[in-house]
């Protein structure tokens, strides 16, 4: 794509589409680099090279019926590295899987051990800011010194030991990711690695460990269905893959189906699987537990990570666990019940100081609020919209003058969007903004932003795609469904609402500028192009969002979208 193009549409586009700069996958760097000489985005822009593309993609579906297939390869790659598998036993790992909450959970769970004052690791996906926020010690990401460092070492290795045989030298991006992480924990000599799967569970290359001290299972639900099965049960029988013989695994309350197959993957391989208490049954004559991440849903990754750091201080010989409370047996008499016990000092501390960017997250900045939630399931939007509806009770009404409701949002992959988006039509959006997870128009500048998997063309037409279903389900609003959620009117409305108004950009930054127009004390770009106002929804809307005594912004759908979202907003995260 090499001049400027547009792209012609015949529903409201709030700005013309015009690319300026090409995004071509970028060759390896020119030679061999010393770690020293070559520069943090020397290295993520090499790491790009190794995205996975569809074509790989569509391979992995193919293969996805012998596990050995993908884990034998990693094993390989773990070994060109110079490690073996057990190794990585060095590691103590707690390895978590799930579809919504798992990355949660992991945060949850490290923050609770770093406060017995263990050293800790975390690799987890996807990242928002940078890459580098993959791998965490003791909840910080490395340093980027510390990542290029790691990142030359391990990739010259590969290089050195690939065979000429195989015209596959290095792993894809996410199996890289995963050795390097491995080699940063072995070598910063962490006292645990919590461990978050990447897709699935059974054939994710995280799998490799043979010995983790414990195993997690958050909420199941529908998502990644080409890799992992169209059906509850059948990912539960991906994420059930991640068991270990003689190694304990918990998992949150399961629908039956689910709950049957994680049941009969444990006990096929004599895995002692356990069902989470709720946390209310820990509470229960203690001190109400204080999370650090918002929302209802978080109780039972908290209730999860409370168990996975209790079962894993013990395996240690650590004795400060908590007292156990009175047993009771399981409600569904299908699993065994996890203790229940009274959390201690340093495990009420610890969820209380959890932090997980992009979660359940507020930002108030003077008139605005936004709200970053990555929900991208049905069952995660859910969980987003009720959080957003409850904090929107909640929060403090402006004197006087009109609160405007704005969604920004995106999804990818084969994620079903109507379905999405029309889980949040309760919260009566004021006006519906969606844009590509770019951060900028061109992301040649930031390594980390860059994905060679789409070409802009796809990405801005999904967006379209976006707008449509919102549209048509704006139609078919004129005759809602007997017994469906009651929208949330919050008063005084605007007086200029249009219900169905929507609005695509073609970056991040544009659709922030709109909607924030100035008004936000830290997002303070250059003088916003003309373009934006140029479509009269555009227009009419920068007059409301001017005079609004309060805006609230949701942005969900994506986490990379809120990645984005976030690097704009808090410049201090890309520092």
């Amino acid at each position: 794509m090499r001049g400027a193009r547009s792209l012609a549409t015949s529903w409201p586009v709030a700005e013309k589409l015009w690319w300026e700069a090409p995004m071509e996958r970028p060759g390896p760097c020119g030679g061999p680099l010393s770690a020293k000489a070559a520069s943090f985005q020397d290295a993520v822009r090499t790491l790009n090279t190794l995205q996975t593309n569809a074509n790989y993609l569509e391979q992995v579906k193919r293969q996805r019926g012998d596990p050995q297939t993908q884990l034998e390869a990693m094993r390989l790659y773990l070994a060109r590295s110079g490690l073996q598998v057990e190794d990585l036993d060095q590691l103590n790992i707690i390895h978590i899987t799930g579809t919504k909450g798992k990355g949660s959970t992991c945060a949850f769970t490290e923050r609770i051990l770093r406060s017995y004052g263990l050293k800790t690791g975390f690799f987890s996906s996807p990242h928002l800011v940078q890459v580098r926020e993959r791998i965490r010690i003791n909840g910080q990401p490395i340093s980027p010194e510390l990542f290029t460092k790691h990142f030359w070492c391990l990739y010259h290795r590969l290089e050195e030991t690939k065979d000429d045989s195989s015209c596959v030298s290095m792993p894809g991006y996410f199996r890289f990711l995963t050795l390097m992480a491995f080699h940063v924990f072995l070598q910063e000599k962490v006292d645990l690695a919590v461990m978050e799967v990447g897709i699935g569970g059974a054939y994710d290359c995280t799998n490799i460990v043979k010995k983790p001290v414990v195993c997690g299972v958050s909420s199941l639900g529908i998502d990644h269905t080409g890799l992992l099965g169209d059906t509850m049960e059948k990912i539960a029988w991906q994420k059930g893959g991640i068991f270990k013989s003689g190694v304990p695994a918990f998992t949150v309350l399961q629908p039956d189906g689910p709950l049957a197959v994680l049941r009969d993957r444990a006990q096929q391989i004599s895995c002692p699987l356990y069902l989470c208490p709720p946390l209310e049954a820990l509470e229960e004559g203690g001190p109400l537990l204080t999370l650090g991440l918002e929302g209802e849903h978080q109780q039972a990754n908290a209730a999860l990570a409370l168990q996975l750091a209790r079962c894993w201080l013990q395996q240690k010989g650590y004795r400060d666990t908590g007292e156990l409370k009175a047993s009771r047996p399981s409600l569904l008499g299908q699993l065994p019940l996890a203790p229940v016990f009274q959390p201690t000092s340093h495990m009420q501390h610890g969820l209380r100081d959890t932090e997980w960017p992009g979660r359940t997250q507020l930002l108030r900045r003077g008139p605005l609020t936004w709200y970053l939630d990555g929900a991208h399931t049905t069952s995660s939007m859910q969980a987003c919209v009720r959080w957003f509806r409850q904090a929107l009770q909640s929060r403090e009404r402006p004197g006087g003058g009109s609160e405007v409701r704005v969604l920004l949002f995106n999804s990818t992959g084969d994620r079903d969007s109507a379905a999405l988006l029309k889980l949040l039509q309760p919260c009566q959006f004021d006006y519906t903004v969606f844009c590509p997870n770019l951060t900028e128009v061109s992301s040649t500048d930031n390594a980390d932003q860059q994905n060679f998997t789409v070409t802009l063309d796809q990405v801005l037409l999904r967006c379209l795609a976006h707008q449509q279903h919102w549209s048509r389900l704006h139609e078919d609003q004129a005759s809602p469904e007997p017994g469906g959620p009651a929208p949330l009117l919050l008063a005084p409305r605007p007086a200029h609402t249009h219900s169905a108004s929507s609005l695509v950009f073609s970056c991040i930054s544009h659709a922030l500028q709109w909607i924030s127009q100035g008004r936000d004390p830290v997002f303070q770009p250059p003088s916003p192009p003309r373009v934006l106002f140029a479509h009269p929804v555009a227009g009419s809307g920068a007059v409301v969002l001017q005079e609004a005594a309060a805006i609230h912004v949701l942005v969900t759908g994506s986490l990379h979208l809120v990645g984005g979202v976030l690097k704009l907003l808090e410049p201090s995260l890309s520092q």
